[in-house]
């Protein structure tokens, strides 16, 4: 059996891989021969999948941020197009990655009516809209949603679609997390320095409109108290030496964590962290779910800021899947004209040496979690996706 999934970004790659591997373990378990191909990343291939064309570095949010991926997305579209053509799958799992994947979806649904597509973490319509009530075509091409959010799920059912809520993939992702004792000494840092994390991108227009802001920050709290290290995972092997002049210009006490090495050290960071500046998206979850207080950031162009509020009328209540979950200002966000390090470093400040504020972050992230679903998201997501794929 053939199955496609399809994906893009840092965080697509992540959760592909994921799936990926709970696909053939329980494949295997119950007999079934799959081929996976892919539009993904390097986790993705690691993991087993033939990648058709990586696409985990194609992606931006924004209208002029966008230009650069025209032809890359057009060549990997074109890619796609022609190995489908000669050899179709026999179902399609999309991740995530919402306008390629919804055109990619629309296309498939008329060219092959009847190969079952399973949209896995669908782009979050419950939380945001175009207008008055812009939404997608997703419910026209997909023959299930497997949702990770309950609110998700509510929105799609109430719109006709076939959903099941199977819950966060991040709950499968750490389990056991290492002690501050053991994370310091894996770091090679000493119990009197705090641990400052940053997270400034995914998407390289990040590094321009994110990184530098973030990095004045470090420098201020660093000034402030020479005790604080900063340590900034690195989202793709192309973002490294970058991060590492940028460390270096700005004259930031501490290191880049490199690309290869994020996945197996990131539960030692997440455990030694004081805090962490992080743009919005995933990570902000990852960040709840290992109990790591954060202050949460966004910038565009100032010109895709402008079209996406007068012309789209684009209106989201929070940037974070935290807040936006508990639907209240639970970790600080500053996006676009607030996005200043000035402010930044006064909350940062707060959360630093206010353990009364601390202690309500952590009280929400445990209501967080309880809406999030049970551990085995990844395993149940598989089993419904063999379902339809022997049916």
């Amino acid at each position: 059996m053939k199955l496609l999934i399809s994906t893009g970004e840092v965080s697509g790659d992540l959760q592909g891989s994921l799936l990926i591997k709970a696909l053939k373990t329980n494949a295997e378990k119950r007999k079934i021969e799959i081929e996976i191909i892919a539009l993904g990343g390097e986790r993705m291939k690691e993991a087993g999948a033939q990648l058709i064309s990586n696409t985990s570095s194609i992606g931006a949010i924004g209208f002029l941020e966008a230009l650069p991926y025209v032809l890359p997305t057009l060549n990997a579209q074109s890619k796609i197009d022609n190995y489908l053509s000669s050899s179709p799958p026999d179902a399609v799992v999309l991740i995530d990655y919402m306008g390629p994947n919804i055109r990619l979806g629309l296309k498939l649904k008329k060219k092959f009516p009847n190969i079952p597509i399973i949209y896995y973490i669908a782009p979050q319509e419950w939380a945001w809209r175009l207008g008055d009530s812009g939404t997608t075509d997703l419910i026209s091409f997909t023959d299930k949603i497997l949702a990770i959010f309950e609110e998700e799920a509510k929105f799609y059912s109430n719109k006709g679609g076939n959903v099941k809520f199977v819950g966060h993939p991040m709950l499968d992702f750490y389990r056991n997390i290492p002690t501050r004792e053991e994370s310091l000494k894996r770091l090679g840092l000493s119990s009197d320095q705090k641990l400052l994390l940053i997270f400034p991108a995914s998407r390289k227009q990040e590094l321009k409109y994110i990184l530098p802001t973030f990095l004045q920050v470090a420098k201020l709290l660093q000034k402030k108290d020479p005790s604080i290290i900063a340590l900034i995972p690195s989202g793709l092997k192309e973002f490294d030496e970058i991060l590492n002049n940028s460390l270096n210009k700005y004259g930031i006490s501490g290191r880049i964590i490199l690309s290869n090495e994020v996945d197996d050290i990131k539960p030692f960071l997440f455990s030694a962290a004081h805090l962490a500046l992080a743009k919005s998206g995933t990570i902000n979850m990852e960040l709840a779910l290992n109990s790591v207080p954060q202050i949460v950031g966004y910038k565009v162009s100032r010109v895709t800021a402008f079209f996406a509020r007068y012309f789209l009328r684009f209106n989201i209540k929070y940037i974070s899947p935290v807040n936006l979950l508990l639907n209240k200002m639970l970790i600080p966000e500053f996006i676009q004209e607030d996005f200043q390090a000035k402010k930044i470093y006064n909350k940062a400040l707060k959360l630093i040496e206010d353990n009364s504020t601390k202690d309500e972050i952590m009280f929400g992230y445990k209501k967080l979690k309880d809406k999030l679903g049970k551990p085995g998201v990844t395993d149940r997501a598989s089993m419904d996706i063999l379902d339809l794929l022997v049916q």
